[in-house]
């Protein structure tokens, strides 16, 4: 599956092909149902990616014809660096594309994507119970050891 993978942004044509990605992705994390992704975040999401205007970008993994994986990333200031840090948002991989490598390589195209803007680092989060990512994550980067807290606004 991965001998024929591509990975490169997506194009606006993708849109029906990336949509079942993005909602497994939601879906993984419990956003589905009556906790669904409104419509127009989607929307919103997938034109911020078009827009060159906009810091967040997308990387798409193709295989035989089919979209199999993604990763959105968007860049950002720190106050601890001059170099902007890159923060890997979302990355998915369908599952006949699991355990084959697509997310290794998504995070290594997310990388190049950063040094090649000038980011300082990636980083990124998932949650505690996501073993399968964790695994791959603790193989390519350190833990950083901080804890997320969120306040709605």
């Amino acid at each position: 599956m991965t001998d024929d993978l591509l990975l490169r942004a997506p194009v606006t044509g993708d849109f029906d092909r990336w949509l079942p990605l993005w909602d497994g992705y939601n879906e993984f994390y419990g956003r589905s149902g009556d906790t669904a992704l409104p419509l127009d975040i989607t929307v919103e999401t997938w034109a911020r990616f078009h827009d060159p205007r906009q810091p967040v970008h997308a990387l798409v993994a193709e295989a035989g014809g089919e979209l199999i994986g993604l990763a959105h990333f968007l860049f950002h200031r720190s106050t601890t660096a001059i170099a902007d840090s890159c923060y890997l948002q979302d990355l998915f991989t369908s599952k006949a594309a699991r355990g084959r490598g697509v997310g290794g390589k998504l995070l290594a195209a997310v990388a190049a994507e950063a040094r090649s803007a000038g980011s300082a680092r990636v980083y990124w989060q998932t949650h505690e119970t996501n073993g399968t990512a964790r695994s791959l994550y603790d193989k390519l980067a350190e833990r950083s050891g901080f804890i997320v807290y969120r306040m709605a606004v």
